[in-house]
Protein backbone atom coordinates (compact mmCIF):
# COMPACT_ATOMS: atom_id res chain seq x y z
CA UNK A 1 0.00 0.00 0.00
CA UNK A 2 1.04 3.38 -0.63
CA UNK A 3 2.02 5.58 2.19
CA UNK A 4 -0.99 5.64 4.93
CA UNK A 5 -2.86 9.24 4.62
CA UNK A 6 -5.13 10.84 7.17
CA UNK A 7 -7.71 12.10 4.83
CA UNK A 8 -10.47 14.26 5.44
CA UNK A 9 -13.99 13.91 3.09
CA UNK A 10 -16.73 16.73 3.36
CA UNK A 11 -19.80 15.83 2.60
CA UNK A 12 -20.80 11.94 2.43
CA UNK A 13 -23.41 11.03 -0.40
CA UNK A 14 -23.25 9.71 -3.22
CA UNK A 15 -20.17 10.04 -3.79
CA UNK A 16 -18.67 11.16 -0.67
CA UNK A 17 -19.21 8.44 1.13
CA UNK A 18 -18.34 5.81 -1.03
CA UNK A 19 -14.72 7.39 -1.81
CA UNK A 20 -14.27 7.68 1.56
CA UNK A 21 -15.07 3.79 1.99
CA UNK A 22 -12.94 3.07 -0.52
CA UNK A 23 -9.64 4.94 0.76
CA UNK A 24 -10.64 3.69 4.15
CA UNK A 25 -10.48 -0.33 2.89
CA UNK A 26 -7.02 0.64 1.41
CA UNK A 27 -5.44 1.55 5.13
CA UNK A 28 -5.98 5.29 4.69
CA UNK A 29 -7.57 6.37 8.11
CA UNK A 30 -10.45 8.65 6.99
CA UNK A 31 -12.76 11.43 8.62
CA UNK A 32 -15.99 11.63 6.82
CA UNK A 33 -17.54 14.75 7.65
CA UNK A 34 -21.43 15.52 6.83
CA UNK A 35 -23.12 18.48 8.46
CA UNK A 36 -26.78 16.00 8.79
CA UNK A 37 -26.06 14.17 12.02
CA UNK A 38 -28.21 11.63 11.12
CA UNK A 39 -25.79 10.53 8.19
CA UNK A 40 -22.74 10.48 11.07
CA UNK A 41 -24.69 8.56 13.37
CA UNK A 42 -25.32 6.21 10.77
CA UNK A 43 -21.68 5.84 9.87
CA UNK A 44 -20.05 5.75 13.04
CA UNK A 45 -22.63 2.36 13.35
CA UNK A 46 -21.62 1.03 10.25
CA UNK A 47 -24.90 1.76 8.74
CA UNK A 48 -25.80 3.98 5.41
CA UNK A 49 -28.89 6.00 4.32
CA UNK A 50 -28.85 5.50 0.72
CA UNK A 51 -29.06 2.36 -1.49
CA UNK A 52 -25.90 1.43 -3.68
CA UNK A 53 -25.20 -1.97 -4.28
CA UNK A 54 -21.89 -3.28 -2.03
CA UNK A 55 -21.41 -0.31 -0.34
CA UNK A 56 -23.31 -1.13 3.22
CA UNK A 57 -20.66 -4.05 3.24
CA UNK A 58 -17.61 -2.01 2.75
CA UNK A 59 -19.03 1.15 4.58
CA UNK A 60 -19.41 -1.64 8.10
CA UNK A 61 -15.60 -2.81 7.02
CA UNK A 62 -13.98 0.54 6.54
CA UNK A 63 -16.22 1.53 10.20
CA UNK A 64 -15.35 -1.97 11.90
CA UNK A 65 -11.75 -1.65 10.68
CA UNK A 66 -11.45 2.21 12.62
CA UNK A 67 -10.34 3.36 9.47
CA UNK A 68 -13.43 5.50 9.08
CA UNK A 69 -15.37 7.39 11.83
CA UNK A 70 -17.88 10.34 11.13
CA UNK A 71 -18.04 13.81 12.30
CA UNK A 72 -19.97 16.73 11.71
CA UNK A 73 -16.90 18.69 11.32
CA UNK A 74 -13.63 18.72 9.99
CA UNK A 75 -10.21 18.35 12.04
CA UNK A 76 -6.46 18.23 11.22
CA UNK A 77 -5.39 15.84 8.23
CA UNK A 78 -3.23 15.26 5.29
CA UNK A 79 -5.70 15.39 2.81
CA UNK A 80 -8.80 17.15 2.27
CA UNK A 81 -11.21 15.68 -0.16
CA UNK A 82 -14.54 18.26 -1.40
CA UNK A 83 -17.33 16.06 -2.21
CA UNK A 84 -20.22 18.15 -1.28
CA UNK A 85 -23.92 18.86 -3.69
CA UNK A 86 -23.84 21.60 -6.25
CA UNK A 87 -26.76 21.83 -7.08
CA UNK A 88 -28.73 24.32 -9.63
CA UNK A 89 -30.80 26.93 -8.33
CA UNK A 90 -34.23 28.31 -9.33
CA UNK A 91 -32.10 30.88 -12.33
CA UNK A 92 -29.92 27.75 -13.69
CA UNK A 93 -27.16 28.88 -11.98
CA UNK A 94 -24.80 26.99 -9.81
CA UNK A 95 -25.29 26.99 -6.30
CA UNK A 96 -21.78 26.91 -4.77
CA UNK A 97 -22.88 27.50 -1.27
CA UNK A 98 -22.04 23.95 -0.06
CA UNK A 99 -18.43 24.59 -1.77
CA UNK A 100 -17.36 27.60 -0.09
CA UNK A 101 -18.81 26.32 2.82
CA UNK A 102 -16.72 23.66 3.45
CA UNK A 103 -13.78 24.83 1.87
CA UNK A 104 -14.11 27.89 4.54
CA UNK A 105 -14.22 25.29 6.92
CA UNK A 106 -10.85 23.36 6.67
CA UNK A 107 -9.01 26.59 6.35
CA UNK A 108 -8.20 26.47 10.60
CA UNK A 109 -7.03 22.87 9.98
CA UNK A 110 -5.09 23.56 7.05
CA UNK A 111 -0.80 22.85 7.40
CA UNK A 112 2.01 22.62 5.15
CA UNK A 113 2.31 19.95 2.73
CA UNK A 114 -1.26 19.26 2.92
CA UNK A 115 -3.45 18.22 -0.25
CA UNK A 116 -7.17 19.69 -0.93
CA UNK A 117 -9.12 17.63 -3.71
CA UNK A 118 -12.55 19.13 -4.85
CA UNK A 119 -14.42 16.20 -6.20
CA UNK A 120 -17.74 18.05 -6.74
CA UNK A 121 -18.50 18.63 -10.38
CA UNK A 122 -18.73 22.65 -10.33
CA UNK A 123 -18.47 25.02 -13.27
CA UNK A 124 -15.25 26.31 -14.95
CA UNK A 125 -12.96 28.39 -12.78
CA UNK A 126 -13.96 26.80 -9.09
CA UNK A 127 -10.79 25.64 -8.39
CA UNK A 128 -8.89 29.55 -9.48
CA UNK A 129 -11.56 31.80 -9.10
CA UNK A 130 -13.37 30.42 -5.95
CA UNK A 131 -11.25 27.57 -3.98
CA UNK A 132 -7.68 29.30 -4.16
CA UNK A 133 -8.69 32.92 -2.76
CA UNK A 134 -10.45 30.68 0.43
CA UNK A 135 -7.70 28.94 0.81
CA UNK A 136 -5.33 31.37 0.46
CA UNK A 137 -6.32 32.89 3.70
CA UNK A 138 -4.70 29.97 5.86
CA UNK A 139 -1.44 31.68 4.84
CA UNK A 140 0.22 29.00 2.67
CA UNK A 141 1.78 29.07 -0.30
CA UNK A 142 -0.75 27.31 -3.23
CA UNK A 143 1.37 24.57 -5.40
CA UNK A 144 3.88 25.32 -2.98
CA UNK A 145 2.68 24.35 0.54
CA UNK A 146 -0.56 23.66 -0.32
CA UNK A 147 -1.39 20.91 -3.03
CA UNK A 148 -4.36 21.85 -4.82
CA UNK A 149 -6.33 19.62 -7.24
CA UNK A 150 -9.95 18.91 -8.93
CA UNK A 151 -10.41 15.04 -9.87
CA UNK A 152 -13.87 15.04 -10.58
CA UNK A 153 -16.20 11.56 -10.21
CA UNK A 154 -17.18 9.66 -13.10
CA UNK A 155 -19.05 6.73 -11.55
CA UNK A 156 -22.26 5.64 -12.74
CA UNK A 157 -25.06 5.23 -9.49
CA UNK A 158 -25.72 1.54 -9.17
CA UNK A 159 -22.06 0.62 -9.91
CA UNK A 160 -20.42 3.71 -8.20
CA UNK A 161 -17.84 0.92 -6.06
CA UNK A 162 -16.49 -0.76 -9.71
CA UNK A 163 -16.46 2.14 -11.49
CA UNK A 164 -14.51 3.99 -8.68
CA UNK A 165 -12.03 1.31 -9.08
CA UNK A 166 -11.73 0.50 -13.09
CA UNK A 167 -12.64 3.84 -14.44
CA UNK A 168 -10.28 6.15 -15.94
CA UNK A 169 -9.54 9.27 -13.80
CA UNK A 170 -8.84 13.23 -14.81
CA UNK A 171 -6.58 15.18 -12.14
CA UNK A 172 -6.73 18.88 -12.96
CA UNK A 173 -4.65 20.48 -11.02
CA UNK A 174 -3.00 24.12 -10.14
CA UNK A 175 0.66 22.84 -10.58
CA UNK A 176 2.62 19.53 -11.95
CA UNK A 177 3.58 18.89 -8.37
CA UNK A 178 0.11 18.96 -7.10
CA UNK A 179 -1.33 16.62 -9.83
CA UNK A 180 1.61 14.04 -9.29
CA UNK A 181 0.87 13.96 -5.21
CA UNK A 182 -2.93 13.52 -5.91
CA UNK A 183 -2.55 10.84 -8.54
CA UNK A 184 -0.33 9.05 -6.10
CA UNK A 185 -2.98 9.23 -3.65
CA UNK A 186 -5.81 8.18 -6.14
CA UNK A 187 -3.43 5.18 -7.50
CA UNK A 188 -4.03 3.53 -3.91
CA UNK A 189 -7.44 2.12 -5.32
CA UNK A 190 -6.96 3.39 -8.91
CA UNK A 191 -7.00 0.75 -11.61
CA UNK A 192 -7.80 2.73 -14.67
CA UNK A 193 -5.25 5.22 -16.02
CA UNK A 194 -5.26 8.54 -14.60
CA UNK A 195 -4.50 11.67 -16.89
CA UNK A 196 -2.90 14.67 -15.31
CA UNK A 197 -4.02 18.59 -17.14
CA UNK A 198 -4.81 21.89 -15.56
CA UNK A 199 -7.96 22.47 -13.18
CA UNK A 200 -9.88 24.80 -15.67
CA UNK A 201 -9.69 21.87 -18.37
CA UNK A 202 -10.40 19.00 -16.41
CA UNK A 203 -13.77 20.99 -14.81
CA UNK A 204 -14.70 21.72 -18.31
CA UNK A 205 -14.08 17.81 -19.44
CA UNK A 206 -16.84 16.72 -16.61
CA UNK A 207 -19.28 18.73 -18.16
CA UNK A 208 -18.80 18.20 -21.31
CA UNK A 209 -18.78 14.18 -20.24
CA UNK A 210 -22.06 14.71 -19.31
CA UNK A 211 -23.15 17.57 -21.78
CA UNK A 212 -22.37 14.97 -24.70
CA UNK A 213 -24.62 12.62 -23.30
CA UNK A 214 -27.96 14.88 -22.75
CA UNK A 215 -27.08 16.46 -26.00
CA UNK A 216 -27.29 12.61 -27.50
CA UNK A 217 -30.36 11.97 -25.95
CA UNK A 218 -31.65 15.34 -26.75
CA UNK A 219 -31.76 14.54 -30.44
CA UNK A 220 -33.46 11.20 -30.35
CA UNK A 221 -36.28 12.65 -27.65
CA UNK A 222 -36.56 15.05 -30.46
CA UNK A 223 -36.79 12.14 -33.57
CA UNK A 224 -39.37 10.51 -31.13
CA UNK A 225 -41.51 13.03 -31.33
CA UNK A 226 -41.12 13.66 -35.16
CA UNK A 227 -41.44 9.77 -35.63
CA UNK A 228 -44.83 9.92 -33.69
CA UNK A 229 -45.92 12.67 -36.23
CA UNK A 230 -44.72 10.96 -39.22
CA UNK A 231 -46.25 7.43 -37.75
CA UNK A 232 -42.83 5.47 -37.63
CA UNK A 233 -41.09 3.66 -35.30
CA UNK A 234 -38.58 5.73 -33.37
CA UNK A 235 -36.96 2.14 -31.62
CA UNK A 236 -36.68 0.42 -35.35
CA UNK A 237 -34.49 3.40 -36.67
CA UNK A 238 -32.33 3.20 -34.26
CA UNK A 239 -31.53 -0.24 -34.01
CA UNK A 240 -30.75 -0.08 -37.86
CA UNK A 241 -29.15 3.53 -37.72
CA UNK A 242 -26.82 2.05 -35.19
CA UNK A 243 -25.82 -1.31 -37.37
CA UNK A 244 -24.17 1.81 -39.13
CA UNK A 245 -20.12 1.24 -37.75
CA UNK A 246 -19.76 5.40 -37.31
CA UNK A 247 -23.49 5.28 -35.39
CA UNK A 248 -24.32 5.49 -31.97
CA UNK A 249 -27.52 6.53 -31.18
CA UNK A 250 -29.00 6.82 -27.56
CA UNK A 251 -32.50 5.84 -26.45
CA UNK A 252 -35.52 8.52 -25.65
CA UNK A 253 -37.50 8.47 -22.80
CA UNK A 254 -39.94 10.46 -20.63
CA UNK A 255 -37.06 12.89 -19.84
CA UNK A 256 -33.57 12.99 -18.13
CA UNK A 257 -32.62 12.95 -14.52
CA UNK A 258 -30.43 12.53 -12.25
CA UNK A 259 -27.80 15.65 -10.34
CA UNK A 260 -25.31 15.02 -13.53
CA UNK A 261 -26.96 15.12 -16.82
CA UNK A 262 -29.57 17.77 -15.52
CA UNK A 263 -27.43 20.18 -14.11
CA UNK A 264 -24.01 20.03 -15.74
CA UNK A 265 -24.93 21.44 -18.54
CA UNK A 266 -26.23 24.36 -17.20
CA UNK A 267 -22.76 25.40 -16.03
CA UNK A 268 -21.55 25.54 -19.05
CA UNK A 269 -24.75 27.96 -20.31
CA UNK A 270 -23.61 30.39 -17.39
CA UNK A 271 -20.54 31.12 -18.60
CA UNK A 272 -21.13 31.34 -22.36
CA UNK A 273 -24.95 31.98 -22.93
CA UNK A 274 -24.98 33.26 -26.12
CA UNK A 275 -22.45 30.52 -27.49
CA UNK A 276 -24.00 27.50 -25.55
CA UNK A 277 -26.79 27.15 -28.35
CA UNK A 278 -26.84 23.73 -29.13
CA UNK A 279 -26.55 22.80 -25.01
CA UNK A 280 -29.21 25.23 -24.27
CA UNK A 281 -31.77 23.74 -27.25
CA UNK A 282 -30.80 20.27 -25.99
CA UNK A 283 -31.55 21.17 -22.56
CA UNK A 284 -35.03 22.08 -23.57
CA UNK A 285 -36.05 19.74 -25.64
CA UNK A 286 -35.07 16.77 -22.58
CA UNK A 287 -37.35 18.91 -19.83
CA UNK A 288 -40.40 18.93 -22.55
CA UNK A 289 -40.60 15.48 -22.43
CA UNK A 290 -42.51 14.98 -19.30
CA UNK A 291 -45.01 17.62 -20.71
CA UNK A 292 -45.38 15.57 -24.02
CA UNK A 293 -45.94 12.29 -21.66
CA UNK A 294 -48.27 13.90 -20.01
CA UNK A 295 -49.98 15.41 -23.71
CA UNK A 296 -50.05 12.01 -24.86
CA UNK A 297 -51.83 10.35 -21.59
CA UNK A 298 -54.27 12.84 -22.16
CA UNK A 299 -54.97 11.93 -25.76
CA UNK A 300 -54.98 8.30 -24.99
CA UNK A 301 -57.57 9.25 -22.42
CA UNK A 302 -59.81 11.89 -23.67
CA UNK A 303 -62.90 9.59 -24.00
CA UNK A 304 -62.48 7.70 -20.20
CA UNK A 305 -64.74 9.41 -18.30
CA UNK A 306 -64.06 11.12 -15.02
CA UNK A 307 -62.20 10.46 -12.21
CA UNK A 308 -59.37 9.21 -14.65
CA UNK A 309 -56.69 7.43 -12.62
CA UNK A 310 -52.95 6.41 -13.38
CA UNK A 311 -50.98 4.00 -11.98
CA UNK A 312 -47.68 5.18 -12.92
CA UNK A 313 -44.50 1.95 -11.77
CA UNK A 314 -41.25 4.03 -11.52
CA UNK A 315 -40.23 7.34 -10.46
CA UNK A 316 -36.53 7.24 -9.71
CA UNK A 317 -34.19 8.69 -12.37
CA UNK A 318 -32.76 5.79 -13.75
CA UNK A 319 -33.39 1.61 -13.53
CA UNK A 320 -32.79 -0.11 -10.06
CA UNK A 321 -31.06 2.50 -7.65
CA UNK A 322 -33.36 4.63 -4.95
CA UNK A 323 -32.00 7.77 -6.38
CA UNK A 324 -35.17 10.22 -7.32
CA UNK A 325 -32.61 13.34 -8.00
CA UNK A 326 -34.42 15.52 -10.67
CA UNK A 327 -36.36 12.61 -11.95
CA UNK A 328 -38.78 13.47 -14.54
CA UNK A 329 -41.00 10.73 -13.71
CA UNK A 330 -41.65 13.08 -10.72
CA UNK A 331 -42.56 16.06 -12.99
CA UNK A 332 -44.61 14.12 -14.61
CA UNK A 333 -46.45 12.92 -11.95
CA UNK A 334 -47.24 16.88 -10.77
CA UNK A 335 -48.30 17.48 -14.06
CA UNK A 336 -50.77 14.88 -14.46
CA UNK A 337 -52.18 15.98 -10.66
CA UNK A 338 -52.06 19.77 -11.97
CA UNK A 339 -54.58 18.09 -14.77
CA UNK A 340 -56.95 16.53 -12.38
CA UNK A 341 -55.95 13.19 -13.02
CA UNK A 342 -55.52 10.65 -9.95
CA UNK A 343 -52.02 8.92 -9.29
CA UNK A 344 -51.01 6.15 -7.97
CA UNK A 345 -46.84 5.53 -7.64
CA UNK A 346 -45.83 1.77 -7.71
CA UNK A 347 -41.75 1.96 -7.15
CA UNK A 348 -39.84 -0.53 -4.67
CA UNK A 349 -37.02 1.93 -4.81
CA UNK A 350 -38.80 4.70 -3.51
CA UNK A 351 -38.74 5.22 -0.21
CA UNK A 352 -41.76 7.83 0.48
CA UNK A 353 -43.95 10.14 -2.32
CA UNK A 354 -47.43 11.13 -1.34
CA UNK A 355 -48.63 9.45 -4.39
CA UNK A 356 -47.02 5.75 -3.43
CA UNK A 357 -48.49 2.44 -2.85
CA UNK A 358 -46.54 -0.34 -1.75
CA UNK A 359 -49.03 -2.71 -2.87
CA UNK A 360 -49.02 -3.69 -6.85
CA UNK A 361 -52.25 -4.74 -6.97
CA UNK A 362 -54.01 -1.96 -5.38
CA UNK A 363 -51.89 0.60 -6.73
CA UNK A 364 -53.27 -0.16 -9.73
CA UNK A 365 -56.90 -0.91 -8.69
CA UNK A 366 -59.21 0.59 -11.22
CA UNK A 367 -56.29 1.86 -13.06
CA UNK A 368 -56.53 3.43 -16.83
CA UNK A 369 -53.46 3.53 -17.93
CA UNK A 370 -50.21 1.86 -16.85
CA UNK A 371 -48.09 4.15 -17.48
CA UNK A 372 -44.30 2.58 -17.65
CA UNK A 373 -41.78 5.28 -16.54
CA UNK A 374 -38.57 3.27 -15.29
CA UNK A 375 -37.24 -0.07 -16.58
CA UNK A 376 -36.79 -1.38 -13.40
CA UNK A 377 -35.45 -5.22 -13.85
CA UNK A 378 -38.78 -6.11 -11.06
CA UNK A 379 -40.88 -4.64 -14.28
CA UNK A 380 -40.18 -7.37 -16.40
CA UNK A 381 -42.28 -10.15 -15.52
CA UNK A 382 -45.22 -8.14 -13.69
CA UNK A 383 -48.48 -10.41 -13.73
CA UNK A 384 -50.24 -8.85 -16.39
CA UNK A 385 -52.92 -11.14 -16.37
CA UNK A 386 -53.93 -10.32 -12.89
CA UNK A 387 -53.57 -6.73 -13.54
CA UNK A 388 -55.61 -6.17 -16.12
CA UNK A 389 -58.56 -7.73 -14.24
CA UNK A 390 -57.86 -5.08 -11.75
CA UNK A 391 -57.96 -1.91 -14.05
CA UNK A 392 -60.94 -0.17 -15.43
CA UNK A 393 -59.35 1.05 -18.68
CA UNK A 394 -56.21 -1.83 -19.85
CA UNK A 395 -54.10 0.85 -21.28
CA UNK A 396 -50.16 0.70 -21.05
CA UNK A 397 -48.19 3.40 -22.47
CA UNK A 398 -44.55 2.08 -22.21
CA UNK A 399 -42.27 4.75 -22.14
CA UNK A 400 -38.89 2.77 -21.83
CA UNK A 401 -39.83 0.00 -25.02
CA UNK A 402 -39.65 -2.43 -22.09
CA UNK A 403 -42.29 -5.35 -22.86
CA UNK A 404 -43.29 -7.08 -25.48
CA UNK A 405 -46.56 -5.62 -27.57
CA UNK A 406 -47.67 -8.88 -28.68
CA UNK A 407 -48.05 -10.16 -25.62
CA UNK A 408 -49.84 -7.21 -24.16
CA UNK A 409 -51.88 -7.26 -26.85
CA UNK A 410 -52.51 -10.52 -27.06
CA UNK A 411 -54.36 -10.68 -23.64
CA UNK A 412 -56.38 -7.29 -23.83
CA UNK A 413 -54.01 -4.63 -23.21
CA UNK A 414 -53.90 -1.32 -25.71
CA UNK A 415 -50.25 -1.11 -26.18
CA UNK A 416 -48.91 2.79 -26.42
CA UNK A 417 -45.01 3.36 -27.13
CA UNK A 418 -43.28 6.18 -27.09
CA UNK A 419 -41.60 7.43 -30.22
CA UNK A 420 -44.09 4.96 -32.50
CA UNK A 421 -46.77 6.50 -34.73
CA UNK A 422 -50.37 5.38 -34.18
CA UNK A 423 -51.97 5.24 -37.23
CA UNK A 424 -55.39 5.28 -35.83
CA UNK A 425 -54.92 8.51 -34.03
Amino acid sequence: MKQRKKICVLGLGYIGLPTAAMFATHGHEIIGVDVNPEVVEALNRGKIIIEEPYLDIMVQAAVTSGNLIGQTKPDYADVFVIAVPTPIKPDKTADMSYVVSATESIVPFLQKDNIVILESTSPVGTVNELLIPILSQSGLVMGEELYVAHCPERVLPGRILIELVENNRIIGAVNQKSAELVKELYKTFVRGDIFLTDATTAEMCKLMENTYRDVNIALVNEVAIICEKMKVNVWEIIDLCNKHPRVNLHKPGPGVGGHCLTVDPYFIIEKVPDLAKIIFLSRETNNYMPEFVVEKITNALKHVSEPKKITVLGATYKPDIDDVRESPILKIIDLLIKNNFKINLYDPYVKSHPCLERDLYKAVEGSDLLLLAVNHQQFKSLPFELIIKQMRTPIIFDTRNFYDPNYLQKIGFDYILLGKGNSSE
